[in-house]
């Protein structure tokens, strides 16, 4: 889950939260292990407040770490690291 910041990279959050959506779901099919991706950027009631949103399935631990740095991946994070002003995280197994 992230805030972003409210101007970076020339453009306002709204503009680098649909390009985050973007380049993630691009991310679909392309790491071996990802099951499932979705991210939203409708994000109606969060405390605190959130702007994009990320969940994601994988088929097992490795699977995680591999797409935590897949090449793909580190390039959606080079552009994350530069729009967000605060990042929440929760890796958990169901």
């Amino acid at each position: 889950m992230w805030k972003l910041k409210e101007e970076a990279e020339g453009a306002d959050a709204k503009t680098n939260a649909a390009k985050m959506k973007e380049m993630l779901e691009a991310l679909q099919g392309q790491i071996e292990g990802l099951l499932s991706l979705s991210v939203s950027t409708d994000v109606f009631l969060s405390a605190p407040e959130t702007d994009v949103v990320l969940f994601s399935e994988h088929e097992s631990r490795e699977a995680l770490e591999t797409y935590q740095t897949h090449p793909l991946h580190v390039a959606c994070v080079d552009f994350v690291k530069k729009v967000v002003s605060d990042r929440r995280v929760v890796d958990c197994e169901l």
